[in-house]
């Protein structure tokens, strides 16, 4: 998995480039929220459930009916984010599906459950980029630890960063317009 806080690098940089307009505060918030929300999932491993068990790491919470499913509970509160609802599940559909994108391109681990329920088995994107980040805070102080982050930068933060940029860019030119 890349680290927590790299999986809020879609929806900040998806919502600062789209501009407080399209993708109020609000909205921005949940979406950075729903897009570490799969990552909830390590709790199984207090309770003694097994990585590759279907309620384990990188099981149902990274499922396409998991992103499907909280966006649509989420609606039950859209005027809140004062979105139209449309935009606002699609939004957090995004921030939520790119969570299980992200991990299906690292390294390591046991794939993605994508199609749970309906299948148990797990998948990786056809490239793996991202280094897979450990569970232990301390091994971030290693020549290892430092590798995930440079790989993390450089695989998720500059194109994101590119992109919110380049996306500001178009914003700005056609409000000149």
């Amino acid at each position: 998995m890349p680290t927590i806080v790299t999986h809020a690098a879609v929806p900040l940089c998806l919502g600062l480039g789209l501009g407080q307009k399209i993708i109020p505060p609000r909205l921005l918030l949940a979406g950075v929220v729903l897009s570490m929300l799969p990552d909830a999932d390590v709790l199984a491993f207090k309770f003694g459930v097994a990585y590759g068990n279907q309620f384990g790491h990188r099981g149902f919470t990274h499922s396409l009916l998991f992103a499907f499913l909280m966006p649509s509970l989420a609606l039950l509160f859209y005027r809140w984010f004062k979105v139209n609802p449309v935009k606002t599940w699609l939004f957090l559909f995004i921030s939520l599906l790119s969570h299980s994108l992200l991990d299906s391109v690292t390294t390591g681990g046991k794939g993605v459950g994508w199609l749970w329920p309906w299948s148990d088995e797990r998948f990786f994107a056809p490239w793996q980029v991202i280094r897979v980040a450990p569970f232990s805070l301390e091994k971030y102080l290693t020549p290892a630890g430092h590798a995930v982050i440079m790989s993390e930068l450089l695989w998720v933060w500059l194109p994101g960063a590119i992109l919110m940029t380049g996306m500001i860019a178009l914003r700005k030119f056609m409000q000149r317009k």
